[in-house]
């Protein structure tokens, strides 16, 4: 079985078209497989598109979810660039 980990992330702006991007760029630095969860959805952190489905406004908490080798950074790492993204 392979490591996982979770992290809540309160979002600071709207999951649109820049802080997607930013997601994708981190977590495509991991060999970790990580998702995003908003509600019952859930999206791959490598597809802008995808994460962009997820509806995901300010103010609303997702999880980000990673499974891998180095899944604690991984998520670590896309949970800072949500936190950050504007």
């Amino acid at each position: 079985m392979s490591p996982s980990s979770e992290v809540p992330v309160v979002l600071p702006a709207a999951l649109h078209a820049r802080p997607a991007g930013a997601v994708v760029r981190a977590a495509s630095a991991f060999t970790a497989t990580v998702e995003i969860r908003h509600g019952e959805k859930a999206a791959g952190a490598r597809s802008a598109l995808r994460l962009m489905s997820l509806g995901a406004d300010a103010g609303t908490t997702v999880i980000v979810h990673a499974d891998g080798d180095d899944a604690a950074a991984a998520a670590e790492a896309v949970a800072e660039a949500l936190r950050t993204a504007t």
